[in-house]
């Protein structure tokens, strides 16, 4: 190694440490703007990804709505309600349905009941299901357990309660299990206690909700036969799209509903969700990317832009140096790696602070109810990637100030002052 050309580059960047310090910032936020870039918008995609981190991901909603086209005599605004005949039709007739959850809830979407323990109460949500919707999301069971085939055969009064439940009708380390609330006026049995998988947005409702089985809500409050909505998975490598389709016309055509009435029923279709929440992604992506690396571009200008700058200053120097027998290539060698040291250093200074930001979110985070954002990250592998593609551009920006120096003819450059 050659130690004086690294000592004579380290004092002709030091003579100017402002103008350096402020080139090399250039690079620096840069790098650090793309890792901290990249790091928000992992943890945008995981935040949101998580929010189907515990539903199958080729599961759909299906709940009824009024009609919007006249059919068969029947006018349109019509209202309709699924029953458990459109249950046996969809188990009997559509085989590519791998779980089928009829599914009804007191009050209505998110409405509530009152509860009653003891001298304690409480407004929840009570949820009439079946085992399969405990398959199409799952949760964590702290306690006992949920809803299975023989409450359902037998129509039995148990429940499973949410933690927020839990936590507002008994003292804290006090026993749930085999006690008895009152649910508008009819007791039943806790046989479990749960909580959602994450602590955020809808899942505080499922915390606070109340898991009863299906045939004895449909008893219980005089339901009758009525089916508030569908939850449903589709067997694996089939897509739910194509399913869908199918659905809608056997349940359109068990309610003399128009084939064309595409607003009969509503629906959500996680496939189809996260499909657009990917394109979404990918586009923000390729935003971060068009941003950042702009940003480093324009350090990487800067950094020739001012090596020219050096290079005028120092012509006579490089007169000198041509005099004295230094070759065209030794000149552009010594200001390209001036043009690299500046781009490296600031370039690693940028990744390493732009991980440790990155990082510190992550960390300053964890625990706490994420929401929409979730587990920050960077990619160490691109990150670096990056520097070296910094470090290439720095010698090419190195380039045009080395050609410029070498161009000078000795006898000039000594007359310049």
């Amino acid at each position: 190694m050659d130690i004086d050309k690294w000592q004579e580059i380290y004092s002709v960047l030091s003579k100017n440490k402002l103008r350096t310090t402020l080139t090399a910032f250039g690079v620096f936020w840069g790098i650090f703007m793309l890792l901290v870039m990249m790091g928000a918008g992992s943890g945008l995609q995981n935040g949101v990804l998580q929010n189907f981190g515990d539903m199958a991901s080729n599961s759909m909603f299906i709940w009824t709505q009024r009609t919007t086209i006249p059919y068969k005599g029947f006018p349109q605004g019509r209202r309709f309600n699924f029953t458990n005949d459109d249950t046996k039709a969809l188990a009997n007739q559509i085989s590519e349905i791998k779980y089928l959850a009829p599914r009804a809830q007191s009050g209505g979407h998110r409405g509530a009941s009152n509860v009653v323990r003891g001298l304690k109460t409480g407004a929840y949500s009570i949820n009439g299901d079946v085992p399969d919707y405990f398959k199409i999301k799952s949760y964590n069971i702290i306690k006992g357990r949920l809803i299975n085939d023989i409450d359902i055969e037998n129509n039995r009064k148990v429940a499973a309660i949410g933690k927020r439940v839990y936590e507002s009708l008994f003292e804290i380390g006090e026993e749930p299990i085999g006690e008895n609330i009152q649910i508008n006026g009819v007791y039943f049995t806790i046989v479990g206690l749960f909580e959602p998988k994450r602590n955020n947005g809808g899942d505080n409702n499922d915390a606070q909700a109340i898991f009863i089985p299906f045939t004895t809500f449909q008893k219980t409050f005089n339901w009758g036969n009525i089916v508030g909505w569908y939850s449903i998975t589709i067997q694996d490598d089939i897509p739910a799209t194509v399913v869908e389709d199918k659905i809608f016309q056997l349940l359109a055509q068990n309610h003399s509903i128009s084939p064309d009435d595409k607003h009969a029923f509503g629906h959500w279709n996680t496939e189809r969700e996260f499909t657009k929440i990917m394109g979404l992604f990918t586009g923000i992506k390729a935003l971060i990317w068009f941003v950042g690396l702009g940003t480093l571009i324009a350090g990487v200008i800067g950094v020739s832009n001012i090596m020219l700058v050096i290079v005028k200053e120092r012509t006579k120097e490089f007169g000198i140096k041509r005099a004295l027998g230094a070759t065209p290539i030794s000149i552009i060698i010594q200001i390209v790696l001036e043009s690299i040291l500046i781009t490296s250093v600031a370039g690693i200074a940028g990744l390493i602070a732009g991980v440790f930001t990155v990082e510190g979110i992550n960390k300053l985070m964890e625990g706490g109810e994420g929401g929409m954002f979730a587990n920050p990250e960077v990619n160490i592998q691109i990150a670096f990637i990056s520097i070296i593609i910094l470090i290439i551009s720095g010698a090419f920006a190195g380039l045009l100030p080395a050609f410029r120096a070498v161009k000078i003819r000795p006898i000039e450059a000594l007359r310049n002052e």
